[in-house]
């Protein structure tokens, strides 16, 4: 999970990694400034790094890839995802398209708040997040135009937020794991417990602690289990009380990776998301994917297929559940609707680059 993986730092370095699939091109990773960077809140930083990794070559037609919550792009070169859509005849196949995956604002080795400021770093949200998207994109890499946003999570609700913020820069959208619809009810209580919890840990100490919170842990567990995995993939893998206390312990000894700080910026950035005013704007093909076990998109509200319904070229693909699918992390898994993709880039109008 994103949340648990390092955050390492670099400095203005373009260099290249081992593709975890054998059969896409090795990625690459490099650095962007983004100068005078203004935040929401009317706050500046004067240098703004954003980190991102690419797949195939600037000759191919651009994607953007957008990764979840705590995440970077190194969560989403995994076999179940990168290896499902980046190789020899998948749907974002790295010899036609150029893939780029940029850490999120706040994420991975872009700027965040533990590489010195701490509770100093300005408040992002994530229309901030998605500008800063927005100028390495344009500026930082040159691109005038997407053939698709894609994006899982919270890279969904960024998608989202891309489709209605900037109609004009993209064919496509695939918002997958999410919704355009306030973040409230269960999604948000949940979030907001999990972030007390943290916060009132007296080893946060404000943000200014020496050792990570020790409740920190028990916060993101209880979270995960209760917003994602599934209720039948819970009961497929955990169908006795031994085998779900063999889960929960192997979970409370992994170690929590993440910076409390970060992460509580992370997740609070969500706080104002809405899109649902600009479902009218919405230019681009429109596939919205989520799973019918998502627990903290859960369709029965309705709210996706009413939006869905105000967008002149949108349709939604509901994963069915299965003792195969986890929930909010079914769509972690390409395998559910690559050929969705597929079809989807067959056949969207493709505009100027």
């Amino acid at each position: 999970m994103g949340f648990l993986r390092a955050a390492l730092s670099v400095v203005f370095a373009m260099t290249s990694f081992a593709a975890v699939a054998a059969d896409y091109p090795a990625p690459k990773q490099g650095d962007w400034i983004a100068e005078d960077f203004k935040f929401h809140t009317g706050e500046t930083m004067p240098e703004l790094r954003l980190h991102y990794t690419t797949i195939g070559e600037p000759t191919g037609q651009p994607v953007l890839v957008l990764h979840g919550s705590g995440g970077s792009a190194a969560s989403l070169l995994t076999p179940a995802f990168a290896g499902e859509l980046f190789g020899p005849g998948q749907p974002l196949d790295a010899s036609k398209y150029y893939v780029i995956i940029p850490d999120a604002l706040g994420h991975g080795k872009s700027s965040k708040p533990s590489d010195g400021l701490k509770t100093n770093f300005p408040k992002y949200d994530y229309a901030d997040m998605v500008d800063a998207h927005y100028r390495l994109v344009t500026e930082g890499l040159g691109i005038k135009h997407l053939r698709l946003v894609i994006g899982n999570s919270m890279g969904g609700m960024h998608a989202w937020i891309w489709a209605v913020r900037y109609p004009e820069m993209m064919d496509a959208v695939v918002p997958m794991a999410s919704q355009p619809t306030a973040m409230a009810a269960r999604n948000w209580m949940l979030r907001r417990l999990m972030l007390e919890t943290i916060r009132n840990d007296p080893d946060y100490n404000g943000g200014h602690y020496t050792a990570q919170p020790r409740m920190m842990k028990y916060a993101i567990n209880l979270f995960q289990v209760a917003t994602s995995g599934g209720t039948l993939g819970y009961q497929t893998l955990a169908p006795t009380s031994a085998k779900a206390d063999k889960m929960v312990d192997e979970r409370l000894a992994a170690p929590v990776t993440a910076d409390a700080n970060d992460f509580v910026y992370q997740w609070e950035a969500s706080h104002d998301y809405d899109p649902s005013a600009g479902m009218e704007q919405i230019k681009a093909t429109l596939l919205a994917i989520n799973a019918a076990d998502d627990e903290r998109n859960p369709p029965e509200t309705g709210v996706t297929a009413a939006a869905i319904k105000r967008i002149k070229n949108g349709r939604l693909y509901l994963i069915p559940a299965s003792n195969e699918t986890r929930g909010h992390l079914t769509t972690g898994n390409a395998k559910f609707y690559t050929e969705q993709l597929r079809k989807l880039l067959q056949t969207a109008p493709q505009h100027a680059m």
